[in-house]
């Protein structure tokens, strides 16, 4: 997918020739470096009591998230010991991966072109989570809408935290930006 030297994702473009001057027009930005545009994309997989019972837990959800991003994900580990819940300092607890550049405009474009309209009864994403500073935050129940997740040789079905980082500094800017982006908003 990122093989070719000269490739530039679709959204890139998209963004590029069409979105920036909308937005511009949009909000009335006089610097082209006040238009929002993408920061990052993180995505994290939380395995919780699995991983406690189970320690190879943590080590299928990097996979999983690997295969999903296209770039090596990280382990991450307890913090702290909680005793009520068996889990103690640096025992792995999940997995996270950050995306930047190609593969976070990629991403953006199998999550709303393929994997979305793959989830069941799917009405849309809420137009509420945003944090206040322009980014914004979704959960997918099951990571096994994203087509390179073979369904036969699951183990576990993981849900997974998507956070959208954009340089916007409002959520209605980040709202219009996501919006051009063909983000299925509800709200």
């Amino acid at each position: 997918m990122l093989d070719s030297a000269n490739y530039t994702p679709r959204l890139r473009t998209q963004f590029r020739d069409t979105i920036k001057a909308a937005l511009k027009e949009e909000f009335g930005y006089t610097n082209d470096m006040q238009i929002p545009r993408l920061d990052k994309i993180v995505l994290n997989i939380g395995c919780g009591a699995e991983a406690v019972k189970d320690s190879k837990k943590a080590k299928s959800a990097q996979e999983d998230l690997s295969k999903i991003a296209g770039q090596k994900a990280l382990i991450t580990t307890a913090k702290n010991s909680i005793a009520g819940f068996r889990v103690r300092e640096g025992m792995p607890m999940g997995a996270k991966v950050t995306l930047r550049g190609d593969r976070m405009y990629d991403f953006l474009d199998r999550l709303i072109t393929i994997a979305m309209p793959r989830i069941r009864d799917f009405r849309g994403v809420s137009g509420k989570s945003f944090d206040g500073r322009g980014n914004y935050a979704m959960g997918v129940k099951e990571h096994i809408v994203f087509p390179e997740i073979e369904y036969d040789k699951v183990d576990e079905v993981w849900g997974m935290d998507i956070i959208i980082a954009t340089t916007a500094e409002t959520d209605a800017e980040a709202k219009a930006l996501l919006k051009h982006f063909n983000m299925p908003f509800t709200s």
